[in-house]
């Protein structure tokens, strides 16, 4: 057993303990504050105070963990030997820096309770977070201190009991819009219609035909994406939109018989989520009726959401969740950049600064999506594999999850998705090698 001391022991002094030895690596440990029971025992011990005692791991406290709410915090990165850092220690610690309050201010995305400008879907932006400003977004830091700190750790106390973190692949899909043309309803086709009409659309003919039914749905991809799955055993989970229509919500009405056969269809092979609406974030109402619907077409609990536009207000909307009995959620991450937002990736509890709680919902952090790499990053397929590449090697070398976010859509092959299909293909073969 590891033993822990450190003078006082608050809420996010357990839970940060939690994530390190129980969450990414599994130690088993305990926290003391009573430095003569730290001094008598004869174990492997770690010393996270303000001095060192004897010959003990230690790692030097910067204080952020005995504080309660939310300040602005000095914070200048370091880069050594590769290793970004802050709240760097002054005093020969075991590591040069405080990895505790490091990690939890990442993890808890402490910078996103300040005060901040957010972008036109009132979300957080990637280029406001510490990560994307000192390009280290694309690395599970994290992850890599976590690992860094166990290796300290198991060198000076080999006999201690470590279970290392194994590397796995979770494929997550939204369905925003489940089909191009059909099931749209009769006022929403008519002016579709209308639309390929006067515009002289060249698809007019295509859209009529898969009207009349002669020809498959363009965004009707499940077929192709259930056999992918079955070819390479993924573990998949997709999240529906059964949301009003609006602005921002334009999937399938939740009422047409086939969106919901689909919906059944799936939930037989994959794990199915809420993909709670735009206009839910500031209605619990709504969101609580959405997610009735689903259990209804499932005939399942519904205990697994992705906010849709990724619209993500901390503390609220896990709150929210949380309120309605969803205890995993799948939002974590930017629309507008590839990388690890809480730079974890590896399934975390949420605290709560409000309320100085770990809140009772499990975040599973994405990393990549593909509406970021084509109209984000204006990428091609062929570039976006190389910055995929990067991203599963990152989360191999810590024995990390990779999740990505991909849409139904993309494997269509049509309009702007055109050349996209064996991108996911080319991404599935090397997370799964």
């Amino acid at each position: 057993m590891l033993l822990i001391y450190t003078p006082i022991i608050t809420p996010r002094h357990k839970y940060i303990f939690k994530i390190f030895f129980n969450e990414i690596y599994q130690v088993k440990y305990r926290i003391v504050s009573n430095i003569d029971e730290f001094n008598e025992y004869n174990g492997a011990k770690l010393n996270y105070s303000n001095s060192k005692i004897e010959n003990e791991i230690f790692i030097e406290s910067i204080g952020l963990l005995n504080e309660k709410g939310i300040s602005q915090q000095d914070i200048t990165i370091e880069c050594v030997n590769g290793v970004y850092s802050f709240f760097c220690s002054q005093s020969k610690a075991s590591m040069f820096f405080d990895v505790f309050s490091a990690s939890f201010y990442l993890v808890s995305r402490y910078e996103e309770y300040l005060p901040y400008v957010k972008d036109m879907y009132e979300r957080f932006q990637a280029e406001n977070s510490l990560a994307y400003k000192h390009k280290f977004l694309q690395k599970p830091v994290v992850n890599i201190w976590v690992k860094l700190l166990l290796e300290k750790i198991m060198q000076k106390y080999p006999d201690l009991k470590v279970d290392v973190p194994v590397y796995k692949y979770i494929s997550t899909i939204d369905i925003d819009n489940a089909f191009y043309y059909i099931e749209k309803g009769f006022v929403r086709s008519l002016a579709g219609l209308f639309q390929s009409v006067f515009c002289f659309d060249k698809r007019l003919k295509e859209r009529i035909s898969v009207l009349l039914g002669k020809q498959k749905d363009p965004y009707d991809t499940y077929a192709y994406q259930l056999d992918l799955q079955k070819k390479y055993e993924l573990e998949v989970v997709y999240f529906c939109l059964l949301g009003e229509y609006g602005l921002n919500d334009k999937n399938i009405s939740f009422t047409k018989r086939r969106f919901q056969l689909l919906i059944k269809h799936l939930s037989d092979y994959a794990s199915i989520g809420m993909h709670p609406s735009y206009g839910s974030n500031s209605n619990d109402e709504r969101l609580s009726k959405e997610i009735n619907r689903l259990e209804g077409i499932t005939k399942r609990e519904v205990f697994k959401s992705r906010q849709h536009f990724l619209k993500l207000t901390l503390p609220d909307t896990y709150n929210s969740l949380i309120d309605q009995g969803i205890t995993e959620d799948y939002t974590m991450g930017f629309a507008s950049a590839l990388g690890f937002r809480a730079s974890i990736c590896t399934p975390f509890s949420f605290y709560d600064l409000d309320t100085e709680l770990t809140l009772p919902i499990k975040i599973f952090p994405f990393s990549v999506m593909d509406s970021t790499l084509l109209y984000y990053l204006k990428l091609s397929p062929q570039q976006s594999l190389k910055q995929i590449i990067e991203l599963i090697q990152e989360v191999k070398n810590v024995g990390g999850t990779f999740i990505s976010l991909w849409h139904n859509d993309t494997f269509s092959n049509y309009k702007q998705w055109k050349g996209w299909q064996n991108l996911y293909e080319e991404m599935i073969k090397l997370a799964k090698s």
